[in-house]
């Protein structure tokens, strides 16, 4: 049996942990709505995209597109060629951060991003039903802006992306994103399958081909706030 003291010092440890469990996840959950309540000042945003993908065996050209997005969930890219971009890319992190009843998160450390102090913010679904299995957040708590984040779904891996900001912080727009992609995961539109295959036959000789690739996107011209008809998402 533990004697009288040692069992005060295990009570107590247990109670201090528990403390700072709930002030981290406190704290974590305060950085994450930040984020969600910034975001929540666009109602609306069309933007011109500028999309260069450099992935494993695939050529594809320079993209220009237009980038449609309305509350709640509604977003569309409008290219006359074919645009290359993840799925959970720019509005997913929104609808996973929604609601402090469908998640936990807890404050994991800190880390600077590009000279940027951010605090570490695991983002971990309650439901494991869904695509999301984890959502890794670098959050500037100053001006709640996401530096960088990992999303890791079920269907296509690990996603990592970097947000660069200039023009639009006060929205929590990017001016541009750098997206890591794993290119076994990642699905690719049907309509370059072709170039896939001859890209694989010229590329023979390359025995490891890289894991993964990378999407940049440029994004200027943002109209933010004007309106836009919910037939545009149609």
């Amino acid at each position: 049996m533990l004697k009288i003291s040692s069992f005060k010092k295990v009570f107590l440890f247990l109670l201090l942990f528990c403390y700072n469990y709930n002030y981290a996840q406190k704290s974590a959950n305060s950085l994450v709505f930040g984020i969600y309540n910034k975001l929540q000042k666009v109602k609306d945003y069309s933007a011109d995209a500028k999309i260069v993908s450099d992935l494993p065996l695939i050529k594809i050209l320079p993209v220009r597109a237009t980038i449609y997005f309305k509350q709640k969930d509604k977003f569309r890219v409008v290219s006359k060629s074919i645009a290359v971009l993840p799925k959970q890319g720019f509005n997913d992190l929104q609808k996973i951060i929604a609601d402090t009843n469908t998640f936990t998160a807890i404050i994991t450390g800190a880390e600077n991003i590009r000279d940027i102090a951010t605090q570490v913010v695991n983002v971990i679904p309650q439901s494991d039903t869904g695509d999301v299995v984890l959502a890794k957040l670098w959050v500037d708590p100053t001006n709640s802006l996401v530096y960088k984040s990992q999303i890791t779904s079920r269907e296509n891996g690990t996603l990592s992306i970097d947000y660069f900001y200039t023009n639009y912080k006060k929205f929590g727009l990017p001016d541009s994103l750098i997206f890591t992609v794993d290119v076994k995961k990642f699905k690719i539109p049907k309509g370059i399958a072709t170039d896939i295959n001859k890209s694989k036959i010229e590329s023979e000789k390359d025995k490891k081909p890289n894991k993964f690739g990378k999407i940049f996107i440029t994004l200027t011209n943002y109209k933010i706030n004007l309106g836009i008809e919910d037939k545009i998402f149609k």
